[in-house]
């Protein structure tokens, strides 16, 4: 493992990302992985983990990075161990400095579905909620981009740090030769020593560039009976798998307001003291994901809907990236706010939380803001 801490060195990490690289840079370090000295595969993640801890309990490189798809039941988790990693302190102030990348303009965009249909199946799945007994459901759209020349993911990457200072940029190798790259504002866990921490995401609203309408929909976010009722659904199910690993969890009463360039949220901070140590971050991830942010309520049911409703596979949105290392350290972060690359296409996705006061349009209107993330990061807007 080699760290790099001389000044401005998180920015010559991006500079070197490659696409099939793993990048990862937070409020506290930047990440780059290159190259696979093994590499883990499993449709199951809690034996993901088990295998992974193994062999970094021998490795050269006692330092793994990979995902989590959305579906851990059909489609497998990538974790490599890379065969160099450089390891440097946050990008930022350093990287909000950095001029904007150019970006070549896409030569097609398709929804999928496209907005109308989108507003129905969300009708659709707020009959289900009552039907089915279900107390949420997460339904998600997505952008297909067509270029004329490959993606210019190391630029995406360059502009989504450059405007996201305070979430988890990232750029993770997936089978098959693809990318899932993005700038997610959740946190699924982190865990050092005993310590376990988490971010959890749930109600949101579009930001304005009006300063008055901006705080007006963050103070409607925050009073919103809808948006309070989501979170607390996500809150009760992290506290009740978080509860059998620690002695003891520190929940707030109620979450608080946070927001990106794109989106006000709620959030809440829990952490916990672990009861074992040999419990690590890939493990812990294992067990959270998905959560009720990104699947719904309860789990089985909510992905069953997911699957009719949705008119596509998710892979590996909706799921989580991150690193472990062989102390069992490591962070994990859901992966939203993201896009698949191939070549020359991209998939941009965005989801929202179907309550049963949900209205369709509304969560086309949440969507929408949510894609401005990847699409400010290239210079684009959407108009539905």
């Amino acid at each position: 493992m080699t760290d790099d801490v001389r000044p401005f060195v998180p920015a010559r990490l991006l500079s070197q990302y490659v696409p099939g690289d793993f990048f990862l840079a937070t409020e506290q370090r930047t990440i780059l992985g290159s190259g696979a000295a093994q590499t883990f595969t499993d449709v199951d993640a809690v034996r993901l983990s088990e295998r992974v801890s193994a062999v970094l309990a021998e490795s050269a490189t006692p330092f793994a990075v990979g995902a989590l798809p959305f579906d851990t039941t059909g489609k497998p988790g990538h974790v490599v161990v890379p065969e160099s990693l450089h390891i440097a302190g946050p990008a930022h102030p350093e990287a909000a400095a950095l001029s904007t990348a150019d970006i070549p303009a896409p030569i097609g965009v398709v929804p999928v579905p496209d907005p109308g249909k989108h507003a129905d199946a969300v009708a659709h799945a707020v009959t289900a909620l009552e039907q089915r007994r279900m107390r949420k459901v997460v339904l998600a759209r997505a952008l297909d981009l067509e270029f004329a020349e490959d993606v210019a993911a190391q630029a995406i990457l360059h502009n989504l740090l450059r405007e996201n200072p305070h979430g988890y940029t990232f750029a993770a190798a997936l089978p098959g030769g693809r990318t899932l790259m993005g700038a997610s504002p959740e946190l699924l866990l982190s865990r050092r020593g005993d310590r376990v921490v988490s971010h959890p995401h749930a109600g949101s609203a579009p930001r304005s560039a009006d300063p008055v309408r901006d705080k007006e929909n963050g103070r409607a976010l925050e009073a919103s009976r809808k948006d309070q009722a989501e979170h607390a659904v996500l809150i009760e199910a992290l506290v009740e798998t978080l509860r059998p690993f620690c002695r003891k969890l520190d929940v707030p009463a109620g979450p608080s307001l946070v927001c990106t360039p794109a989106v006000w949220h709620l959030r809440t901070t829990v952490t916990g003291e672990l009861i074992d140590r040999d419990v690590t971050a890939l493990r812990l991830a294992a067990a959270l994901h998905p959560t009720p942010a990104i699947c719904g309520s309860p789990t089985g049911t909510a992905r069953e809907l997911v699957g009719e409703l949705e008119p596509f596979d998710r892979g590996y949105y909706a799921g989580t990236v991150g690193w472990v290392d062989a102390a069992g350290d490591g962070e994990w972060v859901v992966s939203i706010r993201c896009a698949e690359v191939a070549e020359q296409a991209m998939r941009l996705y965005a989801g929202g939380g179907i309550m049963p006061a949900s209205d369709p349009w509304s969560e086309v209107a949440e969507t929408t803001a949510k894609f401005r993330t990847l699409l400010g990061a290239m210079g684009l807007e959407l108009e539905d």
